[in-house]
């Protein structure tokens, strides 16, 4: 194709069942724009074999990996943008929002100087570890809705549950028992005993597919040296370190634990503006772009953490006056502290320890509270 002969990078605008291309120049000028149809993949990567060799900005919008593994495939070399970024700058630039627009916008990105709009590219091994993490904690979700039905269920007809766990193995035997008594002696109309034996099959389903899920993790935990320094954390169970390890992907792109504190959303932000002298902060939060998932694993962690003493536990009773107010915070105190703390195990090859190794050059003794002084004097005392 002559036309790809001055194309020096492109930008692709995705969608459910077609993406809007847009080829430029290096002086940025559109040379040409086409339309991948998504229902033909034998065609389309036909198409994309005739295009050149060159930089494809696409924006980070659901559906891009498989799009990516195929412009991979091509030997073209793809480019992940923010989807936030992109469309507060569009905003700021007054554009309106439509397909070819869109694909004009990302193919100019690759003019400006810095990188401001790039993002991690996750490659197909962690995808797929974040899939399997996601159809799990799906299925979850929906056995917790199936026995919240349950309940409903029984509370509707005015049926008390007898057992502290009604799906333990007692509960589960009444539960049978309730669906096969008699209609003149169950509690229980017929609509409720149908529901009742519906919701009960599809628990046990779920709880099939969910422990096929389970050792699947297992698995891949079980091979992983990474996995094991996670978990010598307290509060860190086998399936947040997994959770922790499918959502960060590579620790090398991050230049230190606050930058990944800041990706886990846990780094408070503030709006204050013109507050009061010795007022309570206004406006304080913490971010919102990063990766809700892997703030729920941290904080999740961080309630196992502050269960028996460590360090974490201070750092929770100190924020926390032991427990009386602000707890909430305080759980993102200590789980700020587990990210930063995983990071340097990540990245250092290294197990946890609860007493940290002196620093490089320092003096190994201890010196006397409140004195500066070594525990042990340099000289004997006068007599």
């Amino acid at each position: 194709m002559r036309r790809n002969a001055t194309v020096t990078h492109m930008g692709l605008d995705i969608h459910r069942n077609f993406t809007q291309a847009s080829a430029c120049d290096q002086q940025g000028q559109l040379l040409w724009r086409a339309r991948l149809q998504h229902a033909d993949r034998q065609a389309l990567r036909q198409e994309l074999a005739q295009w050149p060799k060159v930089p494809v900005v696409l924006e980070g919008s659901f559906g891009w990996g498989w799009l990516s593994d195929e412009l991979l495939l091509a030997g073209q070399e793809p480019h992940l943008a923010s989807s936030r970024k992109i469309a507060g700058w569009r905003k700021a630039q007054g554009i309106a929002k439509c397909n070819r627009t869109d694909a004009d916008l990302l193919a100019d990105l690759w003019t400006e100087k810095k990188k401001w709009w790039e993002v991690w590219r996750a490659p197909a091994e962690v995808r797929d570890q974040r899939e399997w993490l996601r159809y799990r904690m799906g299925l979850v979700r929906i056995q917790t809705e199936t026995k919240n039905r349950i309940h409903a269920t029984l509370h509707r007809h005015g049926i008390v549950n007898p057992h502290s766990d009604l799906f333990g193995v007692a509960g589960r035997r009444w539960l049978s028992l309730l669906i096969s008594e008699p209609a003149s002696q169950s509690l229980l109309r017929e609509t409720g005993r149908q529901t009742l034996k519906g919701h009960l099959v599809l628990l046990d389903q779920l709880r099939k597919h969910i422990a096929q899920a389970t050792r699947q993790l297992r698995r891949a935990i079980k091979d992983s040296p990474v996995a094991r320094r996670l978990m010598s954390l307290p509060g860190i169970s086998w399936i947040l370190a997994y959770t922790i390890i499918a959502e960060i992907g590579r620790i090398e792109r991050f230049r230190s634990g606050r930058k990944l504190c800041a990706y886990s959303l846990l780094v408070p932000l503030a709006d204050d503006s013109g507050d009061e002298i010795d007022a309570p902060p206004l406006g304080r939060r913490i971010g919102h772009a990063g990766r809700l998932t892997l703030k729920w694993a941290w904080i999740e962690a961080a309630h196992g953490a502050v269960r028996r003493p460590s360090r974490f536990k201070a750092i929770f009773d100190r924020r926390s006056d032991n427990g009386k107010r602000d707890r909430g915070r305080s759980y993102i105190a200590v789980a700020h502290d587990l990210c930063r703390i995983a990071w340097s195990l990540w990245k250092n090859d290294v197990d946890y320890r609860d007493c940290p190794p002196p620093r490089p050059g320092s003096r190994s003794d201890t010196s006397r509270p409140g004195t500066g002084q070594p525990e042990n004097p340099m000289v004997p005392a006068l007599a």
